[in-house]
């Protein structure tokens, strides 16, 4: 093989790490697997450690870690423990570490970005995205890509480092206009908050319908529940809804109560048929949420992304669609190796959806 990109693909990302491999040995013209294999070892009191089974010197590496994966599990003092965000952090650094600066380059792909949403400091709290940030670059990684970052001012933390940020549009929409029966004419994005509204915008752009408008939401300011102040209402101000087929457009869904009350509300005003797109997928609350509120009318599809662990109970439901963005990361791997520049892949509205726009 005389090429020197090298993938390490952490465990909680084997499924989309094999079929990225197999997009990149395409395009670099060869048949051997570009994975180096490593051991994720446990001791049974919790402790790990990662070894690396292959030489890295010379190589440009690039490391795909998905810390949302909630399914892996180590033993612990006898019992089985769930692997947290956390703990697949610490397995990048300890990566990081096994690789002691010894490659050529190092990369980390991190799809969801690791404390993303601990983007900001409100009093006496800690500031993890912006350390673990940090963290990465003092062990030695070059470029961080990731997609969707809940605020891209993260990168403010790393000024004189490399930190792309790419969007899975294109790919969430060509899998919508192909498979879902839709006029532009009859179709409304709306917002679920203030935070969403310019992504909703740019997907409004994409499809060349009418952005309709955006709920506010009214927080109870003197409770916390599961983190986060509790939602008391949403306040919808926009278009009239009635009759239009809509698509409701956030970041992630956690436990997706927002986004289905949202939908709630949408229904109310009359609206069609309820179309729901995040790049990532986490139903922290369990996939039943969604399942009854599907079986109320409430919403006709929801549209996600492969680039996070997504809950097997969700993967057979009827009303839920995957888009595969397996070569897309492959595209954006190879620029970064090849050193050539990433702009014509940024979000460019591709000719499946310049087509739909039009009519």
């Amino acid at each position: 093989m005389n090429n020197n990109l090298r993938l390490i693909v952490m465990e909680n990302i084997k499924d989309l790490g094999s079929k990225v491999d197999l997009h990149l040995q395409k395009m670099l013209g060869v048949e051997e697997s570009l994975i180096i294999p490593i051991d994720e070892v446990r001791f049974n009191n919790g402790e790990g450690k990662i070894v690396l089974k292959e030489s890295i010197r010379t190589r440009d590496v690039f490391i795909l870690t998905d810390p949302m994966n909630h399914s892996i599990t180590y033993k612990m003092y006898n019992y089985y423990n769930h692997k947290s965000p956390d703990d697949h952090f610490v397995d990048v650094i300890r990566t990081l570490c096994a690789i002691r600066k010894q490659a050529n380059s190092t990369s980390l792909v991190m799809p969801f970005l690791y404390a993303s949403r601990q983007h900001k400091r409100e009093g006496r709290e800690s500031l993890d995205c912006a350390i673990s940030l940090q963290e990465y670059i003092h062990q030695g990684v070059k470029n961080i890509i990731t997609f969707d970052v809940h605020d891209s001012n993260v990168q403010n933390a790393i000024p004189s480092s490399s930190f792309d940020n790419f969007y899975p549009t294109n790919i969430l929409l060509e899998k919508f206009v192909t498979t879902e029966d839709v006029e532009n004419e009859n179709l409304l994005a709306v917002s679920p908050d203030n935070g969403a509204l310019k992504r909703t915008r740019f997907y409004a752009n994409m499809l060349g319908c009418e952005l309709g408008g955006h709920f506010e939401k009214h927080r109870d300011l003197y409770k916390v529940v599961d983190g986060k102040n509790p939602i008391l209402e949403h306040e919808y101000i926009g278009k009239p809804v009635e009759g239009k087929d809509i698509i409701i457009v956030d970041d992630m869904i956690a436990s997706g109560e927002s986004m289905l009350d949202v939908a709630r509300e949408l229904k109310k005003r009359g609206a069609a048929r309820i179309y729901m797109f995040s790049s990532y997928a986490m139903f922290t609350k369990g996939v039943s949420v969604f399942e009854k509120a599907y079986e109320e009318g409430l919403f006709t599809k929801v549209f996600v992304t492969n680039l996070s662990y997504i809950d097997k109970e969700a993967l057979d439901k009827p009303w839920l669609e995957i888009a595969d963005c397996s070569e897309y990361l492959a595209k954006i791997i190879y620029t970064f190796h090849i050193g050539g520049s990433v702009s014509p892949i940024l979000n460019a509205r591709s000719k499946v959806l310049e087509e739909f726009a039009k009519n």
